[in-house]
């Protein structure tokens, strides 16, 4: 039905590939491309009903982006590569003339700032192409979104208050590591938190704002107020929404761990000279910490994550909270990856296939939450990540 070229080689692409692997009937064919070839061609090996082609493409020229098109002539491209390359592939596909879809929004590479304008200012190009760019279709962002669509769908006639919150319960059996890329998720959990109240952005100091939740199946978790990017595209989305926060546990040993590492100057962004060549500390952090692409063994426990929502249905205050828990464990049984890539590669696939099926094409730049949710839920409960949904219990928020 469809080819499909999937850039990147992580963990998340591991997961995506292998899925559609597993949907062959809609995959016709798949090629994965990333500056290390020898990354792709090791995920290809493990593959089995569905032969992967691999290429070597750096996603930071356009024009080996564009040679690889040429060479591929793919439908869609995914794009699992870094969120500093989003906008360089989003050229690509304009110029060749191929749909788009990826799983973070872009942001700068000297300057951690998260936020969808630059992708939004795409969608007249889009548009006038008659091509479509699907925007941030992992987990959070991605079926956190989808899940506050089917909720405005299904179950409220206004959304007044929306909590999305996000527990790792796992255990990786490592001093400190990160579930993804390290240079973004530290990037991430170090600024300032954000979020929206009654037509205005409230910032934070970075984790200063936190309380015990409880999480389905894993029990209390301290839980820390972030800032993250589905909050902005879910506000402009849904403007009824009066408040809307973000929230994600951490347990005391990582938060010890960063703290010495941002006082000692490893978390910073900004070039120091050490002997006689510019290196970028985080960057540095990144090449020794452990590669979160091979966590997945070890790692037991599971993630829970989902959207506490409150507010109207015929005329009464209604609360609700639809989630989703993921085995470390059955992840990597699957997939060889472990959960925090399991729940971003399978929904990544699942946009892939709906574009692919026509249920999600639409020329312009969209995110998940503007799209028709109920056949992505439906392929949620097939591909691996069933949700569950409670009706008018204590949202403790």
């Amino acid at each position: 039905m469809g080819r499909v070229l999937v850039i990147g080689a992580g963990g998340v692409s591991t997961v995506a590939v292998k899925k559609m692997a597993k949907n062959s009937d809609v995959f016709d064919d798949v090629l994965l491309a990333s500056r290390t070839k020898r990354k792709c061609d090791k995920i290809a090996a493990d593959i089995k009903g569905m032969s992967v082609q691999t290429e070597q493409v750096n996603a930071d020229r356009l024009d080996e982006l564009l040679a690889l098109f040429r060479h591929f002539h793919p439908d869609l491209v995914v794009n699992l590569a870094l969120p500093y390359q989003d906008l360089t592939i989003m050229d690509a596909c304009l110029s060749y003339g191929v749909s788009y879809l990826d799983t973070a929004n872009y942001e700068p590479l000297n300057e951690a700032k998260y936020e969808y304008s630059w992708q939004w200012a795409y969608n007249d190009r889009f548009e006038k192409a008659g091509l479509t760019a699907i925007l941030g279709c992992g987990f959070d962002p991605g079926v956190t979104g989808v899940f506050t669509a089917h909720a405005a769908k299904h179950h409220f006639d206004e959304i007044q208050y929306l909590d999305i919150v996000d527990c790792n319960a796992g255990n990786h059996h490592k001093a400190f590591a990160t579930n993804f890329n390290p240079e973004i998720n530290i990037r991430e959990i170090t600024q300032k938190g954000r979020y929206y109240e009654n037509g205005e952005w409230i910032e934070t100091e970075p984790l200063s704002v936190h309380l015990p939740l409880h999480y389905p199946g894993i029990g209390a978790r301290e839980s820390y107020l972030m800032y993250h990017e589905e909050l902005e595209s879910l506000t402009k989305n849904f403007p009824s929404l009066r408040r809307s926060r973000f929230w994600m546990t951490f347990g005391e040993e990582y938060l010890t761990h960063l703290r010495v590492m941002q006082n000692i100057g490893m978390t910073s962004i900004k070039p120091v000279l050490f002997n006689g060549v510019e290196i970028v500390p985080i960057q540095f952090l990144k090449a020794v910490l452990p590669d979160p692409g091979e966590l997945g063994e070890n790692y037991t426990g599971e993630t829970s994550i989902g959207c506490r929502i409150r507010g109207l249905k015929d005329g009464r205050e209604q609360t609700y909270y639809i989630y989703n828990n993921c085995s470390h464990r059955e992840a990597y049984r699957e997939t060889g990856a472990q959960g925090v890539s399991y729940t971003t590669g399978v929904p990544a696939m699942i946009g892939a296939k709906l574009f692919l099926q026509g249920l999600w094409k639409r020329p312009g730049v969209w995110n998940v939450e503007e799209f028709d949710p109920d056949p992505f839920m439906k392929e949620l409960n097939e591909q691996g990540l069933p949700w569950h949904e409670v009706f008018n219990e204590d949202l403790e928020l």
